[in-house]
């Protein structure tokens, strides 16, 4: 009897291990390994190609390298990379090639890519899936979202369709297919990670960060879910960050596509605003209740927000139904909205909310933008000068905004305890609006001694802060 009770025992040990390993999440088992991922790589590598391209290099210079971070591949000599330090020069006239990734969106032969994957060729050749070898033509490109389209003249292929990014979970499995150091159709699985991360690429930031593995040759490559929808373009890597990869969302890349397919450029929608978050100290300055929306820093004059009366110091909460949270969030939600479309925008002015009509216009390819002295420091530590126009200019600021410029900062003053650096510009003190040396000594004479004093500066371009000191 004691022998078949081990022999039990065994049985229901063995059968533990022999089974897949399961969560419970609630009442619902999560079964965490999936059996396979063979028919899902069948099914989609006829979709997936490996692009080469050459570049004609003319002239000699400096030794300039791939940066390691872009999952993209290149023929490089070792010798060369030795040498460079000591002469510092390559041949006058050479090609240089490099290695990528891309997949099939139609029939007839579109193909995505990364953009940094064909930037400047002079030859773009496409190999699928049967070895076959295709010329390639470049249809657009996007360098905002590393996005490229080219077209190979070919029937009957079998594209790779979209899904949503939107609607995948961190966690969820998803599979890399590209040709990493140029090995083709090579496959690889992981989770996503985390998804909006931004790692300073670009201001439509918003990527998927997974840990299927990715390196050099994978750019361009789609990021597939279980079902093999594209949820995503493997775009970049972390140098020192192994197994930590990045792609363009779906929801992101499928506009830009849409467009360079129809008219081979990429039109974004434009309010014409400088915004950054709202911090405490904002919130607090302008009387706002809770630390949300977005900041106007800045209103282009002439541009779609000045015509619809947006002004500087209002907060954006909401874009037609959208919530906006973070200068991001607005961003990205404009950009993906259309030339010549008219959104609803509530913000908040003077503590009371208010709605007005934007009709956007198309965004630029660049965005727009007698000398006196304080005799020694102001009371809080600050040695201020009147900003010009040539000094306006030489810093960053519009030619006519008005404010004194932080020349120099007193140690261990109030001021040296602060964010305040040299180049700051001083806007406003207590929401006066400080236009000479003159006005700001003026008023700092009427407050009182222990009163608050909440000064509003401006950094650079658009960034605007606020900080506060009791009157010495």
């Amino acid at each position: 009897m004691k022998q078949i009770h081990k022999l039990l025992i065994g049985v229901i040990i063995f059968s533990l291990l022999a089974f897949p390993v399961m969560a419970k999440t609630s009442d619902v088992p999560v079964k965490m390994v999936p059996a396979s991922f063979a028919e899902l790589a069948k099914q989609a590598k006829p979709g997936v190609v490996n692009i080469q391209t050459v570049k004609n290099i003319e002239g000699g210079g400096r030794v300039y390298k791939h940066f390691f971070g872009q999952p993209f591949g290149g023929n490089r000599d070792s010798f060369e990379d030795f040498f460079a330090p000591f002469f510092n020069q390559r041949p006058q006239n050479r090609k240089e090639s490099s290695l990528g990734s891309g997949f099939i969106i139609s029939k007839d032969g579109y193909i995505v890519t990364n953009n940094h994957v064909i930037a400047g060729a002079d030859q773009i050749k496409v190999i699928l899936h049967d070895k076959a070898e295709y010329d390639a033509t470049l249809i657009g490109t996007d360098p905002m979202t590393d996005l490229a389209l080219i077209k190979i003249e070919a029937k009957n292929l079998m594209p790779l369709h979209f899904g949503s990014s939107s609607k995948t979970d961190v966690g969820a499995w998803v599979v890399a297919i590209g040709s990493p150091f140029g090995l083709e159709q090579t496959v690889t699985a992981g989770i996503v990670s985390a998804k909006g991360r931004i790692i300073g690429s670009g201001p439509y930031d918003d990527f998927i960060q997974t840990d299927a593995s990715i390196n050099p040759g994978n750019s361009g490559g789609p990021l597939l879910n279980l079902a093999g929808e594209v949820i995503g373009i493997n775009t970049a890597i972390i140098r020192s960050g192994q197994g930590i990869g990045f792609a363009i969302p779906s929801d992101l890349a499928t506009g830009v596509i849409d467009q360079l397919t129809e008219q081979k450029t990429v039109s974004r929608g434009w309010m014409g605003v400088a915004i950054q978050n709202v911090t405490e100290q904002l919130a607090e300055y302008y009387g706002i209740k809770e630390t949300q929306g977005v900041f106007v820093a800045k209103v282009y004059e002439g541009d779609p927000a000045d015509n619809a009366g947006i002004m500087v110091g209002d907060v954006i909460i909401l874009i037609n139904d959208k919530k906006i949270e973070s200068s991001r969030d607005l961003t990205l939600t404009i950009a993906s909205s259309s030339v010549g479309e008219t959104v609803k925008v509530k913000l908040i002015r003077d503590g009371k909310e208010k709605m007005v009509k934007v009709k956007l216009g198309k965004r630029p390819d660049q965005d727009p933008e007698t000398m006196e002295i304080i005799d020694g420091y102001d009371p809080f530590g600050f040695k201020l000068k009147q900003l010009d126009s040539d000094m306006a200019g030489k810093l960053g600021y519009p030619e006519n905004i008005k404010g004194l410029i932080v020349m120099d900062i007193e140690a261990n003053s109030l001021a040296s305890k602060t964010m305040v650096r040299q180049g700051d510009l001083l806007m406003e003190v207590n929401h006066h609006k400080i236009v000479s040396l003159e006005t700001y000594q003026q008023y700092l004479q009427k407050i009182k001694k222990g009163d608050l004093v909440q000064h509003l500066f401006r950094r650079g371009n658009s960034h605007v802060f606020v900080v506060s000191f009791e009157k010495p």
